[in-house]
Formats: C-alpha cells, structure tokens, sequence
C-alpha cells in the first residue's frame, strides 16, 4: 500500500489480486485516528490482506474518508485532513 498527502487529504492505495472483489473488502475507522483494511478472498484462491493505518492525533476527518476501486483491482482511499486553526 502506498500513502500520499497534500496539505488537505491523504491517499491511500494499492492493486489488489484479481480475485479479490469490492465485496470483500472492509474498511473500518478505530479509536486513536487508525484506519483498518481488510481484504480476504476464500475458496479456490484464498488470501488475506489487512493494513492498519495511524494518521497523528486530530489530523484526519473519520466522517471524510472516501473510496473505490477501480475495474484493474486498485483500492484507493482519500481521507481528507482537518483544517488547522491557528
């Protein structure tokens, strides 16, 4: 998985086996500003991919993370950053 930032979202991203379908992938939002992907394919070809991400304390906007995948496999997540106040 590869991450990218600009000063408003991060990007996340990676290609993902063939067999692995949008259905199988679950992302979920975990205390401590963490991201949690899960990617499982069972039967003929079985495999498991799991990422946890950090992000720093009061950086990212949990009610703001979008994503897709595309028809080649490619999951890719935004997740936009909270606007700092100073």
């Amino acid at each position: 998985m590869t991450l990218t930032s600009t000063s408003t979202k991060y990007t996340l991203s990676v290609l993902l086996p063939s067999n692995i379908q949008p259905e199988m992938v679950t992302i979920s939002a975990n205390k401590g500003d963490r991201l949690r992907i899960v990617a499982d394919a069972f039967g003929g070809d079985e495999c498991h991919y799991e990422w946890q991400i950090s992000f720093p304390p009061y950086d990212i906007d949990m009610a703001a993370v979008y994503a897709r995948f595309d028809p080649e496999g490619r999951l890719t997540l935004d997740v936009r950053r909270r606007i700092k106040v100073y």
